[in-house]
C-alpha cells in the first residue's frame, strides 16, 4: 500500500494444500514479526477462501481473515460467509495479502477481477457506513460483485472493528467480527475490496458424481444435527457460547 501496487504471485509449495484458517494463520506465523505494531505498516492483512471454495459444498464459501490482532496482540483468525469467498475461489485466487500502509488520511478501493487488480481512490467513501459504501460501490462496479468493507469503526482504528462481507442480496451482513481485523484493514488505508467474478468458473471436479454424493451426505448430516439445523439458524453464533 505504500506505492499502491499489486501483483499476482504463484502460491509457495508449503502453502498449496492450505486454505482458510490454515493458510492465514500459517502465513502470519511465517511472514509477520510478532513484535510489530498491529496497526503499523509491518503487520499484514491476509484473507483466504477454503479449500472447497468455488464448489457447491455446504459452507464452502466462508472467507478467513487474518492479521496480528490489535485486540489480543496475537495471531488472529476471523471468518465470515457471504459471496466474496466463492468469487475469489472462482477467480483461482488462493489468498490476498495486504502489505504496508497508505499515507494517513488516504482511502482506497482494491478491485479484483479475472484480468488483474487495481487500487483506486475511495476518498468519496470516507466516513460512510458499510451499507452506504456498498451502495456506492455497486453503483460504480455493478451489483454482480462482492464487497468486503469497513465502516466508521474500522476507519477510526477501533480495536474491536469488524470486516463486513456482502451476502446474496448485496447487503454487508456477514462480519468477520473477532480480533479487530477491521482496524487492521483501516490501518492499511483500504475502505473496501470489490471482487468481480465475471468470466470465472466453478472449480473442476475430478469425479463429479462422487462429489455430489459426499455433498448430499454432508448436507443431510447438517440438517439432522440440532446445532446446525435449529440453533445456528435461529440464534446465530451466540448459540455456541456455552459450547465454547
Amino acid at each position: 500500500m505504500q506505492n499502491l501496487s499489486a501483483k499476482m504471485e504463484p502460491v509457495p509449495d508449503d502453502f498449496k494444500l492450505l486454505g482458510g484458517r490454515g493458510f492465514t494463520s500459517m502465513f502470519l506465523s511465517k511472514e509477520v514479526d510478532p513484535l510489530c505494531d498491529p496497526l503499523g505498516a509491518n503487520n499484514k492483512l491476509v484473507f483466504a477462501p477454503g479449500l472447497l471454495g468455488a464448489t457447491s459444498a455446504p459452507t464452502s464459501g466462508r472467507l478467513s481473515f487474518g492479521g496480528k490482532s490489535p485486540l489480543t496482540g496475537g495471531i488472529k483468525e476471523s471468518n465470515a460467509g457471504g459471496q466474496a469467498g466463492q468469487y475469489l475461489a472462482r477467480l483461482g485466487i488462493q489468498a490476498v495479502v495486504v502489505d504496508g500502509a497508505a499515507k494517513p488520511g488516504k482511502w482506497y478501493t482494491v478491485v479484483i477481477k479475472k484480468d488483474g487488480v487495481k487500487i483506486e481512490d475511495a476518498s468519496r467513501l470516507a466516513g460512510k457506513n458499510n451499507y452506504e459504501a456498498v451502495e456506492k460501490l455497486q453503483e460504480a462496479y455493478g451489483d454482480k460483485t462482492a464487497v468486503i468493507s469497513i465502516g466508521k469503526a474500522g476507519e477510526m482504528l477501533l480495536s474491536a472493528a469488524s470486516i463486513a462481507v456482502t451476502d446474496q442480496e448485496n447487503r454487508p451482513t456477514r462480519h468477520a467480527g473477532r480480533g479487530g481485523l477491521g482496524a487492521v484493514m483501516g490501518s492499511k488505508g483500504i475502505k473496501a475490496f470489490v471482487v468481480d467474478p465475471a468470466g470465472a468458473n466453478q472449480a473442476p471436479l475430478v469425479d463429479a458424481e462422487a462429489f455430489k454424493t459426499a455433498q448430499r451426505n454432508f448436507l443431510e448430516s447438517l440438517k439432522k444435527h440440532p446445532v446446525t439445523s435449529e440453533g445456528l439458524p435461529t440464534y446465530g453464533t451466540n448459540v455456541l457460547t456455552n459450547v465454547l
